[in-house]
C-alpha cells in the first residue's frame, strides 16, 4: 500500500500500468483528456493535485519528484507535502465502465472500474490454476468442472462421511463398509500387537524383579552370617580377657 497525507491506497497491478495509471484501452468509452495523466498517459489512478493545479497519478508524481522537484507540465517547484488527494475525481473515475481484462478469451462483460476485483473473482473466462495439488494445468474457470472429472490429481473425501480420500481410480470401487471394516481390523491388529508387546515387557520386568529379590535375599543371608561371626569374635575376645585376669591374680 502507498500513503499520501495519511490516506492509504491499494495497488492493483492488473489494472494499473507500471507507471501508475489505468490502461485507457480497458475503458468502454474513450476517456476524456482531462482524466489522462501527463506522465504515464494512462487514466488517473489515485489522482492528486499539486500546488500549481496540475493533476497526476499519485504514484507517477511521487516517482517523478524523486528525479526532480518540479512540475512536469509547467516546471514550477513542487512541494511533496502540498500534494492533495482528489477524492471526488477518484470516485468519478471509479464509476466509469471498463471491459473485462479477459475480453480476449471471450468475456463480453462491462462494469464500473470499482467493481473490477469482484468481477474477476467470478469471471468464467479467468485463467486459473487447477486447485488439486500436483496438477500444473492452466485453464479457464468455466472449464474447471469438466477438467476435475478427468484430472489425475483429483482428490476428495468420501461424500458418505467415512473420511477416505478418493481419486477417480478408487472412487468406483470404494465401499464405505468394507473400508471401515478394513480400518477396524487394522486397528484391532495394531492393538493386539501393542498388547503382546506390553505382555512381553511385563514378563521381562517380572523376571528382573525376581532376580533382584534373589539377590537381596542372598545379601541378607550374607549380612546375617557376618553378624554371627562378629558375635562369636566378641565372645572369644571376652573369654580371653577373663582368662588373663584370673592368671594374674
Amino acid at each position: 500500500m502507498a500513503t499520501a497525507r495519511g490516506v492509504k491506497f491499494e495497488y492493483d497491478p492488473d489494472l494499473c500500468m507500471q507507471t501508475g495509471g489505468y490502461d485507457a484501452e480497458l475503458f468502454v468509452d474513450p476517456p476524456d483528456h482531462d482524466i489522462i495523466c501527463t506522465i504515464c498517459q494512462g487514466v488517473l489512478r489515485c489522482p492528486v493535485r499539486a500546488a500549481c493545479h496540475h493533476i497526476f497519478c499519485k504514484k507517477c508524481i511521487l516517482q517523478w519528484l524523486k528525479r526532480q522537484e518540479t512540475c512536469p507540465c509547467c516546471r514550477k517547484p513542487v512541494n511533496q507535502s502540498l500534494i492533495y488527494v482528489m477524492f471526488k475525481l477518484s470516485k468519478s473515475i471509479g464509476r466509469l465502465k471498463i471491459k473485462c481484462r479477459n475480453e480476449i478469451r471471450g468475456c463480453q462483460a462491462t462494469f464500473p472500474l470499482s467493481e473490477q476485483y469482484c468481477h474477476s473473482m467470478g469471471c468464467m473466462f479467468e485463467l486459473i490454476s487447477c486447485p488439486y495439488q500436483g496438477c500444473r494445468a492452466q485453464l479457464l474457470r468455466r472449464d474447471l468442472e469438466a477438467h476435475s472429472r478427468h484430472c489425475d490429481y483429483w482428490k476428495q473425501p468420501c461424500h458418505m462421511g467415512c473420511g477416505t480420500m478418493l481419486t477417480h481410480r478408487t472412487q468406483a470401487q470404494h465401499n464405505c463398509y468394507r473400508q471401515l471394516r478394513q480400518e477396524y481390523e487394522a486397528k484391532q491388529q495394531n492393538h493386539r500387537a501393542i498388547a503382546a508387546a506390553l505382555q512381553r515387557k511385563m514378563k521381562r520386568m517380572q523376571s528382573t524383579m525376581a532376580h533382584m529379590k534373589r539377590q537381596i535375599s542372598l545379601i541378607c543371608e550374607s549380612l546375617e552370617v557376618m553378624d554371627d561371626l562378629e558375635e562369636v569374635e566378641e565372645e572369644d575376645t571376652g573369654e580371653s580377657s577373663n582368662s588373663g585376669s584370673n592368671s594374674s591374680s
